[in-house]
This record gives structure tokens, C-alpha cells and sequence, in this order.
């Protein structure tokens, strides 16, 4: 995750930061959580395969019609929250699928702030209404990350289900109306990308604090649309977009940031450099402060309906899974230093391949998306195949 508006501005967060770095995770605030020094996952749990739409870029290929029985049960879903708050992690986000069908998502949202966990929730917004909203903000849920993939005509399109794109925005309006953070999640590809200019307009026009970018990554039904990903040199000329936006903008009206391009880090130092910024060596401290710019498998970790434990939410691959929280709690596996795939994320830099492999950045940006690496060749330790300065090497 780069998080551009941090970064450009980079002088007070780089204080804060500092106050905040050696404290325990569950102490330091939301947006510092990258910083701190302490690695404690943040958890992304996929509470459900079930989901009122069918959106072709999935990672999940979450839908209706599903069995869910083999689900997490209601006692082992709160066993594993009982353990996630022994473990004091900093924060537990609530996914899907869509989480709000869950049919005992409230009682697992209540037992979790019952725990002091700090919650999170990455929906598609269809279901909330204002009193859903309210719910969530009086549950204790602190953030609603609210997918929206462009102008209505291509989002209904995205999403497969006509009508869905106004009950997003309108669950963004509810959610800022009553006080509940919430912010914009777009994934981009080949058909909405051109969109970007529109989504960041409706989102100052919304006042949401937040507007996140994904690239599109080849999990789930993401793997079958992959040939709608944008090329290197597209996403580079997006993220520039993004960079001038964070610069002109004051940073308390929104943090813009990109997800699953590590790379992206990179980019924004060749920028402020570029430019001569004086908030350059800021932002290559901050950059340094999170070990490399990919937290999957250190600071990430991602748990399916069925327990499977894997690195990061997009790594639901077989060959990926750290274990199962049926078999052994999810502390213990976490914390098994004995675990392949945990050392392979954790030392990712030792083993690069590739134009990563020889590349002078590979300590500041980890190699990219090690699972786009590893989908394309067949190898974890392969080189990014969406990174530009391969692609200008090549």
C-alpha cells in the first residue's frame, strides 16, 4: 500500500510517525500502522463467499447461489476474533464476499469491539441504507471502504447488476452524513480506467477522506479478465495523475493511495525528485519505515470463510496457504517461524530473481506483487511483470 498523500506531504507524518513508531500496534492510529515498528498483521478476513453481486473481477469469485455450510461456524468465527485480540492486532477488517450477509455479521462486528479489536469493513455498499449505517458506526466498526469502479454505466456493468452504483454512492452519503469514515475503492482495468478523473471528482464531491486504487491482480475471477490489465507504462501515467492530485490538494481533505504495486513507491520518489520537492527525503524515510513497501505475509494476513490462512488476500493460492485456524490457532501459525511460506514473504528481497533480483530498489519496494509474479511464471521469485522499469529495461 503507497500511501501518496502521506508521502508528498511528508514532513508531519514523518512526526508522527516517530511518536508513534515503538508503540504496540493496537496503540498507534490507523494510518500510522505502516510506520510503526512492532509487525502484527492486520487481518483481512473474508467472512463469506456469499455476495448479492457478481463482479467480474473477484478475487474471492464470491456469488449467490453458493454453499456456505462449510463456512466458518459462529463459535469458531469467535474463538478466532478471541485470538486475534489476545494477539493484540491492530486491526481486523471484515470482507467478503459481502460481509453484511453474513446472517451473524452483527454479532461477530459486537463481539470483536467486545474484544477491543479495532474493525474495519470492505463492502459493496448495496445494503447500506442509513439505519444499516448508523448500526455499523454504533457496533464500533471505524472505517467503510465502499467499492466504486466508475461512471454508473460502467459500474452497473462491472458489477453485473443494473442499480448498483446508486446504492453505492448512497451508501457513501449515509455513512459521512452520520460521521462514519468511509472512503472510495476502485479497481482498475482496461474498461474503467479512463474513469479515474470522474471517480476522484465524485469522491471531493462526496467529502470522503479516503480514495484508494487496486490494480487489477489475476486471483479469483480476476484471473480470467487478466487480459484487461493495464500495460506498465498506463498505470505509471495513472499514478502520475495521482501524484499531482495529492500534491495540489490539501492533505486533510483526502488520502489518496494505491494498493498491490509496491513499485508505486518507487514512482513517487523518481516524481519528487523530478520536482525538486523538498519533501523527497521524508518520504524515502517513510518508505524505509515499512521494511519494503509489500506487507503480505508480515504485516498482512488474510483468513477465507473456511479458515485457510494466506498472505495477503489476493495469495488464495494452495501452494500459498499458511494453514488452517481449524487445525491450529491462528497466533500459532503466524507466529511459526518454522512456516515456508511465511519465510518466503518475509525474505522476499534475498531471493528476487529477475530484473527485481538486480534491480537498486528491490529493498525499498520488495519486488512488486509477488502473485502476479508468480502466475505469470510459475515463480514466486520472478520479476513484477507490471513494473515500468522492467519494461523500460526490456
Amino acid at each position: 500500500m503507497i500511501r501518496i498523500t502521506q508521502l508528498v506531504h511528508g514532513k508531519g507524518t514523518v512526526s508522527d510517525a516517530l511518536k508513534h513508531r515503538k508503540k504496540p500496534p493496537h496503540e498507534v492510529p490507523s494510518r500510522l500502522l505502516a510506520f510503526a515498528e512492532t509487525r502484527r498483521p492486520v487481518v483481512f478476513w473474508n467472512i463469506t463467499s456469499r455476495c448479492n453481486l457478481a463482479c467480474e473481477h473477484c478475487y474471492l469469485s464470491a456469488g449467490t447461489g453458493l454453499n456456505t455450510s462449510q463456512e466458518l461456524s459462529l463459535d469458531e468465527a469467535k474463538g478466532f476474533i478471541s485470538d486475534l485480540a489476545q494477539m493484540r492486532v491492530p486491526l481486523l477488517l471484515f470482507t467478503g464476499g459481502e460481509p453484511l450477509m453474513r446472517h451473524d455479521f452483527w454479532e461477530l462486528a459486537e463481539y470483536a469491539t467486545e474484544n477491543e479489536l479495532k474493525t474495519a469493513l470492505s463492502t459493496n455498499g448495496t445494503l447500506i441504507t442509513k439505519d444499516v449505517a448508523k448500526r455499523l458506526k454504533d457496533t464500533g466498526i471505524e472505517y467503510v471502504g465502499v467499492s466504486l469502479d466508475g461512471t454508473e454505466r460502467t459500474h452497473d456493468a462491472m458489477r453485473n447488476q443494473p442499480g448498483c452504483f446508486r446504492k453505492a454512492v448512497q451508501a457513501l452519503r449515509n455513512c459521512m452524513e452520520i460521521g462514519l469514515k468511509a472512503g472510495i475503492r476502485v479497481t482498475l482495468t482496461r474498461d474503467n480506467h479512463d474513469e479515474i478523473g470522474y471517480l476522484l471528482a465524485l469522491s471531493r464531491e462526496l467529502k470522503v477522506p479516503r480514495f484508494c486504487v487496486y490494480w487489477l491482480v489475476p486471483s479469483g475471477r480476476g484471473r480470467d479478465i487478466y487480459n484487461k490489465q493495464l500495460e506498465p507504462h498506463e498505470m505509471y501515467r495513472i499514478f502520475e495523475m495521482l501524484y499531482q492530485h495529492a500534491r495540489a490538494m490539501d492533505p486533510g481533505e483526502m488520502e489518496i493511495l494505491t494498493v498491490d504495486a509496491p513499485q508505486d513507491g518507487i514512482y513517487l520518489l523518481e516524481k519528487l525528485k523530478e520536482d525538486s520537492s523538498p519533501d523527497y527525503e521524508n518520504a524515502l524515510k517513510l518508505l524505509q519505515y515499512t521494511g519494503d513497501s509489500c506487507s503480505a505475509g508480515d504485516r498482512v494476513a488474510n483468513v477465507d470463510p473456511y479458515g485457510n490462512v494466506y498472505p495477503c488476500q489476493f495469495a488464495q493460492i494452495e501452494e500459498l496457504k499458511i494453514g488452517n485456524i481449524r487445525e491450529r490457532k491462528f497466533s500459532e501459525l503466524w507466529n511459526d517461524a518454522s512456516n515456508p511460506v511465511l519465510n518466503a514473504f518475509r525474505e522476499k528481497t534475498q531471493h528476487l530473481k529477475g530484473k527485481c533480483g538486480s534491480c537498486p530498489y528491490r529493498e525499498l519496494c520488495g519486488g512488486g506483487c509477488r502473485i502476479r509474479a508468480f502466475i505469470q511464471y510459475g515463480n514466486i521469485w520472478a520479476e513484477e511483470p507490471l513494473c515500468i522499469y522492467n519494461g523500460i529495461q526490456s
